[in-house]
């Protein structure tokens, strides 16, 4: 799909974003640069000590007619079935959860659980097409974006729940849409689905108390981190996804002519550092030798390539 004044070269997403704008599309086709000029870094603070909640953007899933997406799900594969099934005659698409550890085509196969949002685009007797666009070099190897035709035994084990995730990746989760959104029991098959926008949806990602600016934000995170390095490994995807988030809006700015090419691209390099940096500590951490420094200066030369940028709506 052409995108009129997108880059030519768009950086790569989340796996929830990934997903989310490729769905989005055919209803919201400005949902590429409505995520690029709303692209932010929203962090919880009161949460008790050493908890963290974050918000990568607000919600870019309103269409013209008034909807937006919530989660769906059921206990059992039959009634999720028929449900995509009943999704797919309507919309020609599904947005449906799934686990890395069951993906046929992830590297994490067998090795790692974490959500994981796919498309499913057709159904034919025992068959579905199932789309993934997500690209990245991850921890277990390089995930490549997949289409392919699975079974309906294949479906139902790739989409199985994560019944005890972890409470970072439950808020993840219920963040996922940019604000915080009701969810189903973790026991449940999950997917996404349309229903009424509320006429004034707020500006907070959700309740308690938030940073809704970078420069503090990122103080904040720093902090948390700085005063238990055990928590580095559970943030480490939510950095890295913010990392990839905000080079995306990086490559719009630069293409709209809104920052300077070399400044973006010092920024850029160091949002791409800031992960490579949490997981040296958290690996550090895991063998007895925590490295809080690695974490202060990562963040240091984040903040001072991000204070050479344009301040938000100048030229």
């Amino acid at each position: 799909m052409f995108l009129t004044g997108a880059p030519a070269t768009m950086p790569d997403l989340s796996c929830y974003t990934t997903n989310l704008l490729a769905f989005l599309a055919p209803d919201v086709p400005d949902v590429h640069r409505r995520l690029a000029t709303a692209v932010r870094l929203a962090v919880r603070t009161d949460l008790p000590t050493g908890e963290l909640a974050f918000s990568h953007h607000p919600r870019i899933d309103r269409t013209d007619d008034g909807r937006q997406l919530g989660y769906a799900g059921a206990r059992d594969w039959p009634t999720t079935r028929e449900a995509l099934h009943r999704t797919l005659r309507r919309d020609q698409r599904a947005l449906a959860v799934g686990n890395t550890r069951h993906l046929p085509w992830a590297p994490a196969r067998g090795r790692a659980d974490a959500p994981h949002w796919v498309i499913i685009k057709e159904r034919r007797e025992d068959q579905w097409l199932v789309a993934d666009h997500f690209s990245a070099l991850t921890p277990f190897g390089d995930q490549e974006p997949y289409l392919g035709w699975i079974t309906d035994a294949e479906l139902a084990v790739a989409l199985a729940p994560w019944t005890r995730p972890p409470q970072e990746v439950a808020r993840r989760d219920a963040l996922a849409l940019g604000q915080q959104t009701t969810t189903v029991p973790a026991d449940h098959y999950r997917w996404l689905d349309w229903e009424p926008a509320p006429e004034d949806p707020g500006a907070a990602p959700g309740p308690g108390s938030w940073l809704l600016d970078l420069e503090p934000s990122l103080l904040r995170i720093s902090e948390v981190l700085r005063a238990d390095p055990a928590t580095v490994a559970r943030y480490v995807d939510d950095l890295w996804a913010a990392a990839r988030h905000h080079t995306f809006k990086l490559a719009f700015d630069v293409t709209d002519g809104n920052t300077h090419p070399e400044r973006a691209a010092a920024a850029t390099a160091a949002w791409d550092e800031l992960p490579r940096a949490l997981r040296f500590a958290a690996q550090s951490t895991a063998r007895g030798r925590p490295r809080p420094g690695a974490i202060d200066r990562s963040v240091d030369q984040l903040l001072t390539a991000l204070r050479e940028l344009p301040a938000p709506d100048t030229e």
